[in-house]
């Protein structure tokens, strides 16, 4: 099931999308999916006379985890994590599918990230391995945009990853999907820049979920970034880039100063 987020003339609404690429049509639902059943209104648009946003607000935290794949690693310098290594974005970060992107002031060296993200659906605390799965709502796509310059003098990586608009997400949240071997895709003006599997990350969506949770009590709507593969590079005003991962769709945004 593909829920996404949309808006027509009045406040944003859920809903559900079905069809094929190019001919989706999206069904209005009652409600919040997140906090409550998923009950269809019998209303029904063309995706294409809908403006899609960010498929979720988390309400309590975006987590993000930074060098998961061990080219990205090798790109970046340094030594892979012998734990995942977190940081908090605040939910002013997320934007949504087609929104711009406005370059913030403080950095020279913006940089995209194409990333797989886990919605989570149900308070958690301490997940064990074999129960990860009973927490996941779902699986959107992330692009990770971050200040390479303020990365490397902040020491912390609150505003380099955290800026307004920076964790673009969408275009809509999938709930039945396989995720351990799929290909995650970058374009930047319409050139693949980056290509990686998800079965290549140091640390899977089910250890991630599980030491996450021993950290923090995850509520219905966080959401977990779960790294980037190598090919990580700038992007400029007016650039456009892409993010898609297998199974899921394509991400687009574009970039202004």
């Amino acid at each position: 099931m593909r829920i996404a987020r949309f808006v027509t003339e009045a406040e944003p609404a859920y809903g559900i999308v079905t069809g094929d690429p190019g001919e989706e049509t999206i069904t209005e639902l009652t409600g919040d999916p997140f906090y409550g059943s998923v009950q269809q209104t019998g209303t029904t648009h063309s995706i294409d006379d809908v403006r899609l946003v960010a498929p979720i607000i988390p309400r309590s935290k975006v987590v993000g985890v930074g060098r998961n794949y061990a080219d990205h690693v090798a790109e970046m310098g340094g030594e892979p994590p012998v734990s995942p290594l977190l940081f908090l974005v605040p939910n002013t970060a997320v934007s949504g599918p087609n929104e711009p992107i406005t370059l913030p002031s403080f950095s020279e060296e913006v940089s995209y990230e194409a990333e797989l993200a886990v919605v989570i659906g149900r308070i958690c605390k301490d997940v064990p391995l074999e129960r990860v799965d009973e927490v996941i709502f779902g699986y959107t796509v992330a692009n990770d945009i971050t200040a390479r310059d303020a990365q490397r003098t902040d020491g912390q990586w609150a505003r380099a990853k955290g800026f307004d608009g920076s964790t673009p997400l969408g275009p809509w949240v999938e709930t039945d999907l396989d995720v351990e071997d799929l290909e995650i895709t970058g374009r930047l003006n319409g050139e693949v820049v980056q290509r990686g599997r998800t079965s290549e990350m140091i640390f899977g969506v089910p250890e991630l979920i599980s030491q996450i949770s021993q950290a923090f009590t995850l509520l219905p709507g966080d959401v977990i970034l779960t790294g980037t593969p190598a090919g990580v590079g700038t992007v400029s005003d007016g650039d456009r880039f892409e993010a898609e991962v297998e199974g899921l769709g394509t991400l687009v945004n574009h970039f202004r100063r």
